[in-house]
Order: C-alpha cells, then structure tokens, then sequence
C-alpha cells in the first residue's frame, strides 16, 4: 500500500447539499485530512467557504491537474463507478457517498481495482455512527435484552410532494430504496449477519413518482427476523428502533442529533459533538420495569479518520467496498422480490 504523509490533500467531487453541510466540514476537522480541491462546474461556493481550496471544472482536469491524495465522489449514484474506478486508476484512494455503486458487479469491479492498485476505497456509511444504532449494538453485545427475536428499522419522513431532485427523477440507482436501504440493510448486516432470505415490498405511493418512494423489506434469520422500511407520506411518530428479545423490548424514537446540527452549521467538533438529550433517549421495557436507556454519542468524525489511518498508517477500513456488495445484492434481491411477489433467498440472490 502507497504510503503518503500527513495531512493528506482531499478533493471533493461534487458540492451539492449533503457534500456542502457533511463531507466538506467533516473532511474539514480531521487533522490528518486537508480539503484542498472540489468539482464544481458551474460555481466556486465551496472556495468561498474555504478559501485554500482549488476549484475544477471537470473531473478529467481534476485527475489531470490536482496533487490529490484522497477523492471523495458524491455526484448522483449513477457517476459512483466510472468515477471511482477512474480515480483508483489514477492512483488516487477513493471514498464513494453511499450506495457505492448502483450494480452489485461494479462494486466487486470497484474491490478489484483498489487491490490491483495498493489503494483504498471506503464507502460514507456513516449511519454505522448513528448514536441510536451504537446503542442498539451495545443493548445485543451486553446481551441486557436477552436473545432477540425481532428488530424493526425505521425511516419515515413526510414530504408528499415530489422534488426535483435527481433522486426522484428517472435516472439510473434513483429512488428510497438505494437511499435509506442501503444505510437500513448495512446495520443489520453489521448486526446479525447476512440473512437466509428476504421479502420485499416497494412502493410509489404519491402521485405523479418516477422512483421509488416506500419499501418494506423483511431480512429472515434462523431464529429472528429484522424489518427495515421507510417512506415519505409518514407524519406521524414511528419508532426509528424496534429490539424485542426474551427479557424485554427497546423502543427509540427520533433521529440521531448530528443530522439536524449539520443542517444548522453547526461545526463538528468538540467532546459534546453528537449526545443526544436525555428527553430523547429511547426506553428499555424490562418484565418489571420501564426506564429510558442513554443514547450512546453519536460520530461521524470516526469514519474520515479512520479512512486517514488506514491511508497513513495500514489500519483496517471500518466500512469496506466488500461489505457493501452483500447490501448492493440484497436490494437487487428485494427489487425482484417486490416484483415477483415472493420471498428471495440467500442461494438465489448470492449474497
């Protein structure tokens, strides 16, 4: 592996929303990362921001031109793969925004070339650093609910009205299902392993979508199922967590902080970065007894540093392209299953 010294020089390709409020200032804050070029091909809003950093036109000009160690591609998903594989060509280590690719073959065309090159390529799972879902990790590994049974995964929201953003337009890996899916089915992957089968329902339920805008997909287990969904003509509490097992159950409503915080401009620093108030934590419902539970902090932070430290220092990737192709096949799999109307199982869809 191609060893580079400290910090190491990151362009950002694309500026839209979530590389403006997420990638930039979290890029921005980890000492062992310099933001120091972007794509923009209309605008230099991100050098107004940061005024070091240097601003291409194209792609090609930034590969071209720019003394970059590290890329971070965030352009509509169906850029992910050519761009990603062209940076790791270019010698360049890669981390591609979720999903990282729209087929499951890119992805694994994706690992090959990182390896052929000595490179890294990560992936911006970040919901792995959701508060809640670090809690619900800690509740299983302390084994305080018991064996689990069933997990339910929620992310509702209600905007009943279709946007123009490319998400919802017909293009290639549009839709909630590449979206919120692929963060969903990653946690509990990374929570019980890959499942024996699934059973998916997706949906476009408002008038007038292109992409999908609900799903419903069940994840089967030998001895527990897991449910993810999410949906956009939901306004009313759903619980973002579920976790019964055979000593009680644990029930957590509400989104991870850090959300709304980069939303605000809030910048992401400090020992109070990601805590949830106490009025937010989810409950434990124990056989005699009812009481909250604290959210673990939630923090975004660890996934760039931890992509700087396997760069300079050979530590092993915390969210790593393999991983992400077993998700990749399990929405391919629930696309058929919604289609088909029928349950997919692990020997079919080869996960």
């Amino acid at each position: 592996m191609r060893k580079t010294s400290s910090p190491l020089k990151v362009a950002l390709v694309g500026y839209g929303s979530v590389a403006e409020k997420m990638h930039a200032p979290l890029i921005d804050v980890c000492p062992d990362l310099e933001l120091a070029a972007v794509v923009e091909r209309h605008s230099n809003r991100c050098e107004e921001k940061y005024p070091k950093v240097k601003t291409f036109r194209s792609f090609d000009s930034l590969l071209e031109q720019g003394d970059i160690d590290l890329v971070v591609i965030t352009t509509p998903n169906e850029f992910h793969f050519p761009m990603a594989k062209q940076a790791l060509e270019a010698g360049k280590h890669v981390v591609v925004d979720k999903p990282v690719t729209i087929y499951s073959w890119e992805a694994e065309e994706l690992e090959k070339v990182a390896k052929q090159q000595g490179l890294i390529c990560s992936v911006f799972h970040n919901r792995r650093f959701d508060g809640d879902f670090k809690t619900v990790q800690q509740l299983i590994s302390q084994n305080i609910l018991g064996r689990i049974v069933y997990l339910e995964s929620h992310f509702d929201r209600f905007r009943p009205n279709v946007s123009e953003n490319w998400r919802e337009k017909d293009v290639p890996g549009n839709g909630i299902t590449y979206d919120l899916g692929s963060h969903l089915i990653d946690q509990v992957v990374l929570l019980f392993g890959l499942p024996d089968a699934i059973q998916a329902d997706i949906q476009k339920q408002r008038d007038g979508a292109i992409a999908d805008d609900h799903f419903d997909i069940v994840l089967f287990y030998p001895d527990k199922k897991a449910r993810v969904t999410a949906g956009v003509l939901v306004n009313a509490p759903t619980p973002k967590f579920l976790l019964l097992g055979e000593k009680g159950s644990y029930q957590k409503y509400g989104l991870d902080v850090q959300e709304a915080a980069f939303k605000s401009g809030v910048k992401p620093e400090g020992a109070n970065w990601g805590i949830e108030p106490e009025a937010s934590w989810g409950k434990l419902y124990l056989e005699n007894e009812t009481k909250p539970f604290p959210t673990l902090p939630g923090d975004y932070r660890v996934l760039y540093q931890n992509v700087a430290d396997a760069i300079l220092h050979g530590e092993d990737l915390s969210v790593t392209v393999a991983q992400t192709i077993s998700v990749l096949k399990i929405i391919e799999a629930a696309f058929l299953s919604s289609k088909e109307e029928r349950r997919v199982h692990r020997s079919e869809g080869n996960w």
